[in-house]
């Protein structure tokens, strides 16, 4: 895929500073993006499609996705996954966690290799073994976006069964659109977040990292 034409490269100093902008402007014009990238779009409607409970797409695939347009880069560049997120509290088996991983990977064939689908219901399961300390059983598919590493990470997409674009960001979408990184103090992540924004860094130098304090 080629990049998007933009005549920014880099930062959106209007939408990235909290004072010049409302945030009904950057939701316009994170949806104006995201709706003009294929491969993105595929994935809201495959999962919008096979009715996943409380499915979004979120975090990289999105705001990476951004970065990348106002940058003037690949669409792809970057992306080490697409992270789709459910929420089905029926059944926490990591088989029926499995059965929907290769649902959507059938379904999206040539993206199968970044899909990253989990059932939020069972993250307190294996999460504390990956990551060193405990999660709490989180409540639905939004409640996990306010653990992120990153308050920048916290943003959320799915289409409706009419088409519209919801888009959720608990933090507001002002540090996406000023490529600036900022810890999210809610958990401690501070490892995590270090290692993503080394990682993320290196791959957008425009990016401004805030350090953990």
């Amino acid at each position: 895929m080629t990049a998007e034409t933009d005549t920014r490269a880099g930062p959106d100093t209007r939408l990235g500073a909290s004072y010049a902008a409302c945030e009904d402007a950057r939701i316009e014009r994170l949806e104006q993006i995201l709706r003009r990238l294929p491969h993105v779009m595929r994935i809201l409607a495959t999962i919008r499609d096979l009715d996943l409970p409380d499915a979004w797409l979120v975090s990289g695939g999105i705001y990476q996705s951004v970065w990348n347009v106002l940058t003037g880069r690949p669409h792809l560049h970057g992306i080490k996954d697409f992270d789709i997120i459910y929420f089905d509290g029926s059944d926490l088996s990591w088989e029926a966690e499995d059965t929907v991983i290769r649902m959507v990977s059938a379904a999206l064939p040539d993206l199968a290799p970044l899909l990253e689908v989990r059932n939020q219901a069972r993250v307190h399961l294996w999460y504390e073994k990956r990551f060193g300390h405990p999660c709490r059983p989180l409540d639905c598919s939004m409640d996990a976006l306010t653990t992120y590493a990153a308050r920048t990470h916290a943003v959320a997409a799915r289409l409706s069964a009419d088409d519209g674009l919801l888009l959720h960001a608990p933090f507001g979408l002002a540090n996406l659109f000023a490529m600036r990184l900022v810890p999210n103090y809610g958990r401690e992540n501070k490892q995590t977040y270090a290692e993503k924004a080394e990682r993320m860094k290196a791959l957008w130098p425009e990016l401004e990292v805030i350090a953990w304090r």
